[in-house]
């Protein structure tokens, strides 16, 4: 009995300390007017919230107004200064111009105005990163491909090949004349490396010749240019197969392929290096539609039935790039040496 009655009057003494009890002005109320003080005291609450937000937000804004002030100082003694440092880099809370003039200026550069979801600090930002890689000699116009930049500068590379080609010596591309022998594929493909190496080169190195030795009105005609940057573009894709024929780094089927072709291509039997060119770039494997697995176990060792199946053309960017190329290599040695037996020509 004594712990009920403490009981009650702990729950009484609770209720008597209830802010919205101690605000009644009568004993009895509403429930309307029980809400109505209790919104009373929630916007009594914001209101004193906001105010104490109101009054750190001044107090944050006289404290950066005071930093500001202080790193004027400095700053005008360095201008006061007769000797300023002239070498010293911008920094890039200096770089604050316009919105118009950052406009400008990537329009002149021809880079879009702005990219999607980018802000005006952040369009700043990038114009200033390509002011400083046109400053370090790394410019390129955008969103112009290779085969435009060659098309405009084949003039230029044709005078400079021009040059080079006094002073190259005659022997760099006239090792290995003979033909590629297909039994190193699997007695010594370390001896490949140097034969397809030299083999390209040459072949590439008469393509080059060749559209140096034709004449000025041809040169000056829309297909000659467009000849020309061709080859200038071809020679430019091929270097990174260049660099791995050197550092003998290709992988196996690669080199198996290439070597049939440049087999095939000094023999003058270009139907069969196109038929090699064809597995090289997209492979021999079928392309299944529907089911292709019926059986529950997968054979062991499977994936190594359809390993010269692969199609290398489809991995990446730069092998697309110079196995285009090597077609191209083919398809201007059947134009100058073309094979005795019609039926070697590529369709």
């Amino acid at each position: 009995m004594e712990a009920l009655k403490a009981e009650i009057a702990a729950k009484r003494k609770n209720l008597d300390d209830s802010s919205t009890l101690a605000s009644r002005p009568k004993k009895y109320m509403r429930r309307g007017d029980i809400e109505r003080l209790k919104e009373e005291q929630e916007l009594k609450v914001k209101e004193e919230k906001r105010q104490e937000k109101e009054e750190a937000r001044a107090e944050s804004e006289a404290q950066t107004a005071a930093k500001k002030a202080a790193k004027q100082t400095p700053s005008t003694s360095a201008a006061a200064s007769p000797l300023p440092d002239a070498d010293s880099p911008k920094p890039e809370s200096s770089f604050n111009i316009s919105n118009e003039e950052t406009i400008r200026r990537l329009r002149s550069k021809g880079q879009p105005i702005r990219l999607f979801a980018e802000s005006d600090k952040d369009r700043r930002l990038r114009l200033r990163a390509l002011e400083l890689i046109e400053e370090k000699g790394h410019d390129r116009q955008g969103g112009q491909n290779d085969f435009k930049k060659a098309l405009e500068d084949v003039e230029n590379v044709e005078r400079e090949m021009k040059k080079n080609s006094k002073g190259k010596k005659k022997g760099d591309t006239e090792a290995f004349t003979g033909v590629l022998d297909l039994a190193l594929i699997k007695s010594d493909p370390d001896k490949l490396y140097p034969i397809i190496y030299y083999a390209l080169k040459r072949t590439l190195k008469e393509w080059e010749e060749a559209m140096d030795e034709r004449p000025e009105n041809v040169k000056r005609t829309t297909q000659g240019k467009l000849a020309a940057a061709t080859q200038v573009q071809s020679a430019e894709y091929l270097k990174p197969l260049f660099k791995s024929l050197r550092s003998r780094s290709l992988p196996a089927d690669v080199l198996a392929r290439m070597a049939e072709i440049v087999h095939y291509m000094q023999k003058r039997q270009y139907q069969k290096a196109n038929d090699s060119y064809l597995r090289l770039s997209i492979g021999n494997a079928p392309w299944p539609i529907g089911v292709t697995m019926v059986g529950i176990h997968e054979r062991s060792a499977r994936e190594k039935i359809s390993a010269d199946q692969v199609a290398h053309v489809l991995n990446d960017e730069v092998s697309r790039k110079y196995i285009q190329s090597l077609k191209r290599l083919l398809t201007f040695s059947q134009t100058k040496y073309p094979p005795e037996d019609i039926s070697q020509l590529m369709g």
